[in-house]
């Protein structure tokens, strides 16, 4: 399977059938994949919508939490979940344009790297659709992350992301650890690339995340991750001797 698209939702009802549709358009061409919608323990119904889909794009998978358990881990269960090598990401909002899909495979197939496994690509939403109090608390705490960790990412919080299925798995895994991928990657030599993606108004359903959300309780975390990348283990090659004939 060439890729697999894993979408964390909660209470996203009427996104679904839209974000599939728009989904299905974008990967035309692009080979075998799946999709993968991770509901995070819902109350409405989301669940009843992926099913509904499904009857038109048999390729969607559903996996469900029992209770809500948050954003890095519904997305470490749906990456955990995938059959692709290969995994892109976005949110269930709408505002994430599947059409930039094509964009993250383009960067990551132009990409220098010796080891395509060793490349996170993060979209940089360079046009906010958001009001204000989403701009300005995004902005603060990603300049907040930026200089404690130095991970050079300019947005971390956007849902477009491809990177590989191992690598990820390999990471530490935490709460809110979604928002620290660069640095994460950083730490084991990885090389983290920000790619310009689209980004729209939502126009359904309502905002899971505000303020608070977004500055506060990210602050343990983000120290407890600049204590990882300065205890990081050295970056080395290593090379098993073979015996002698």
């Amino acid at each position: 399977m060439d890729l697999s698209v894993v979408i964390p939702v909660y209470n996203e009802c009427d996104n679904i059938v839209p974000l599939v549709r728009e989904i299905a358009a974008s990967l035309r061409g692009i080979g075998s994949h799946e999709v993968l919608f991770v509901d995070d323990g819902s109350t409405d119904a989301t669940t009843a919508a992926v099913r509904a889909a499904r009857a038109e794009f048999p390729q969607l998978r559903l996996l469900k939490h029992k209770q809500r358990c948050g954003q890095s881990r519904a997305l470490w269960t749906g990456i955990a979940a995938a059959r692709s090598d290969w995994v892109a990401t976005l949110d269930g909002d709408g505002q994430n344009d599947p059409a930039d899909l094509a964009v993250l495979l383009a960067a990551r197939d132009s990409a220098r790297s010796s080891d395509s496994k060793m490349l996170l690509l993060m979209g940089h939403r360079v046009a906010r659709r958001d009001n204000w109090i989403r701009r300005v608390s995004s902005r603060v705490a990603n300049g907040a992350r930026s200089r404690v960790l130095r991970d050079e990412t300019p947005d971390t919080g956007c849902g477009l992301k491809l990177l590989h299925r191992e690598t990820f798995l390999s990471l530490p895994a935490f709460d809110h650890m979604h928002r620290f991928l660069p640095a994460l990657y950083q730490r084991v030599g990885a090389h983290v690339q920000s790619v310009p993606v689209r980004h729209r108004a939502r126009t359904l359903g309502k905002s899971k995340y505000g303020m608070h959300d977004r500055l506060w309780v990210g602050i343990v975390d983000l120290f407890g991750v600049g204590w990882l990348i300065a205890r990081r283990w050295p970056v080395v090659e290593i090379h098993e001797d073979s015996p002698q004939s």
